[in-house]
């Protein structure tokens, strides 16, 4: 028997994952970004220098505060408006690859404004996809 869209509507397509795929994606992915952060963040920082223990403490330290605010921004920025949303995502995005880029020696100035660039771009991208996708109260309508 064939699927057939409601009459008037939009159907969804299914879920072909089930709920335990999707709770491991929702902690994997944080946790696998996280690990390739703090290890991109430590070298950034060593230089093409030698690894040192202190490099390795700094990259591990990097990536649980990278998972713990990329959890953290997964699961409340949803409650809030699709402003807030888009800025709340958009802001984690652009101060994350500020901290980045100053770690390579740029000038403070420079880190800013690059950061400052990437969150405008993904405020942009994130908003227009919140405000075409849901309505004023948040609910989805598509």
């Amino acid at each position: 028997m064939a699927h057939t869209a409601p009459a008037g509507g939009f159907s969804r397509t299914p879920d072909v994952f089930g709920a335990k795929v999707h709770t491991a994606a929702r902690y994997g992915v944080p946790v696998v970004l996280g690990l390739v952060y703090g290890f991109w963040a430590a070298t950034n920082r060593r230089d093409g220098g030698p690894i040192t223990g202190w490099n390795v403490l700094f990259g591990c330290v990097t990536a649980i505060a990278f998972i713990v605010l990329c959890i953290a921004v997964a699961t409340f920025a949803p409650l809030l408006k699709r402003e807030l949303h888009s800025a709340v995502k958009s802001g984690f995005a652009g101060a994350s690859v500020g901290f980045l880029y100053s770690q390579s020696g740029e000038s403070v100035l420079r880190s800013t404004a690059l950061g400052l660039v990437v969150a405008a771009g993904i405020f942009v991208v994130f908003f227009y996809r919140y405000y075409t996708h849901e309505d004023a109260e948040g609910n989805r309508i598509r």
